[in-house]
């Protein structure tokens, strides 16, 4: 019998949540997500120093900004990334744009062109944005334009309905900070079954399928690979390299356990607008807290990537 791993690609599209490239390389995924958080990690790896120095260099040279040369950094890792997987590269953009329409859609512009320049098409990329109201309005924008849309740091479903209404090409609902936030509140013991975040996928998805919504469903955030497991057949499902270790060991069965054809109970079809979505995430208070949570989190390791480069550009010069 295969192992776990492989019975997955079956079900759904496997998803490296990674910077590392050897990890990619050895579990062989068809799309490969990153965000700042992996791309700090990865750009302190002597392995990938070259990415780095690279953009260090082109930073000298054109006088660039610190800023500019942190994009180039992310799209080096990107490019380098598309020689590796099939499919798409998810890149973020920056966490503090995230209630910044314009400016969400002038960076991912920006992207744009930096893969274009080494010939990557858009074809291959994922723009991946913060589901504020702001990042749903600049991804609006942007598939209008004929850019892919990942919306990360979904929480609930007025995230996941505001991004389908949107037109996003993809959502990123997360599991294991959906977990972490009831476990801290008193809630549990939770098994996979019983897991808040892999409840709040299922309903997504059923909701999305119940609908003939076409935007994907790509469950993230995994904390084990029970909650994996939990959402087998999701139509993608992106994992961190440890979990995928785990799964590649495991010769158990897997068995599926979301299908288009048979998606469960849905809730009621929601219209949505501006006031609408932010009473629906106001009266929701883990989704809340967990959204701002994230881009803190993202923008301090953004931060944290620019002051590298703000070093190493002053120790070049």
């Amino acid at each position: 019998m295969p192992n776990k791993l492989e019975q997955l690609r079956a079900m759904s599209t496997v998803v490296a949540d990674t910077g590392d490239m050897d990890t990619i390389r050895a579990f062989r995924p068809t799309d490969a997500t990153t965000n700042p958080s992996l791309i700090l990690k990865a750009a302190q790896m002597p392995h990938y120093a070259r990415l780095v120095e690279e953009a260090i260099v082109w930073g000298r040279r054109q006088g660039a900004s610190v800023g500019d040369v942190a994009d180039r950094i992310a799209v080096n890792f990107g490019a380098e990334i598309t020689k590796i997987v099939p499919g798409r590269v998810s890149t973020e953009v920056d966490a503090d744009l995230s209630f910044d329409v314009d400016g969400v859609v002038a960076k991912a512009k920006r992207f744009i062109s930096l893969y274009e320049e080494r010939g990557i098409g858009r074809d291959r990329i994922l723009i991946k944005l913060a589901s504020t109201w702001e990042g749903v309005e600049a991804a609006r924008r942007l598939q209008g334009e004929g850019i892919d849309c990942n919306m990360t740091l979904v929480f609930s479903l007025a995230q996941a309905i505001a991004a389908a209404d949107a037109k996003a090409f993809l959502i990123s609902p997360f599991v294991g900070r959906i977990l972490d936030w009831n476990v801290h509140a008193g809630g549990g013991p939770y098994d996979s079954e019983n897991d808040p975040g892999v409840r709040s996928v299922r309903t997504i998805y059923a909701y999305f399928k119940s609908y003939g919504i076409k935007t994907v469903v790509m469950g993230a955030s995994f904390r084990n690979t029970g909650e994996i497991e939990a959402l087998a057949g999701c139509d993608r499902l992106t994992i961190s390299p440890h979990l995928l270790e785990e799964m590649s060991k495991d010769e158990g069965e897997l068995a599926r356990r979301l299908d288009p054809e048979r998606p469960g109970l849905a809730p009621p079809r929601v219209i949505l607008d501006e006031k609408r979505y932010r009473w629906m995430l106001n009266e929701d208070q883990m989704a809340t807290e967990k959204l701002s949570d994230g881009i803190r989190l993202f923008a301090h390791d953004l931060t944290a990537l620019r002051t590298m480069v703000e070093q190493r550009l002053q120790a070049a010069a």
